[in-house]
C-alpha cells in the first residue's frame, strides 16, 4: 500500500472508530437498543484494528509515540492523525 492510500485508510478508520464509539456510548446512556450494540460493537472493533494496522504501515508514523497512540481505544486514530499532520506537511511530495 502506498503512503497516500494508507493515510486515506487511516483517516476513514479513525473517523469510523470515533463515531461508532460515540454512538455506542449514546446508546448506553439512553435507550440501550440491542440492535445498535450489535451493529456498533463490531464496527467499532473493526475500525479500531484497521486504525492500528494503518498507523503501523504509515511511513510517517515511524516514531514509537505515534504507534503507541494508535492503541488508545476510541480516539487513538484521531490522536495519530493530529500528530502526523505536522509531519505530513514537512515531507516533500515525490
Amino acid at each position: 500500500m502506498n503512503g497516500m492510500r494508507t493515510m486515506l485508510t487511516l483517516r476513514v478508520a479513525a473517523a469510523a472508530e470515533a463515531v461508532s464509539l460515540a454512538l455506542l456510548l449514546a446508546n448506553l446512556l439512553t435507550v440501550h437498543a440491542g440492535w445498535i450494540t450489535s451493529l456498533g460493537g463490531p464496527t467499532h472493533g473493526t475500525a479500531y484494528l484497521v486504525t492500528i494496522v494503518a498507523t503501523w504501515q504509515t511511513p510517517l508514523a515511524a516514531a514509537r509515540r505515534a504507534r503507541l497512540l494508535a492503541l488508545v481505544p476510541g480516539v487513538g486514530g484521531l490522536l495519530v492523525l493530529r500528530r502526523l499532520r505536522g509531519r505530513e506537511a514537512a515531507v516533500p511530495a515525490p
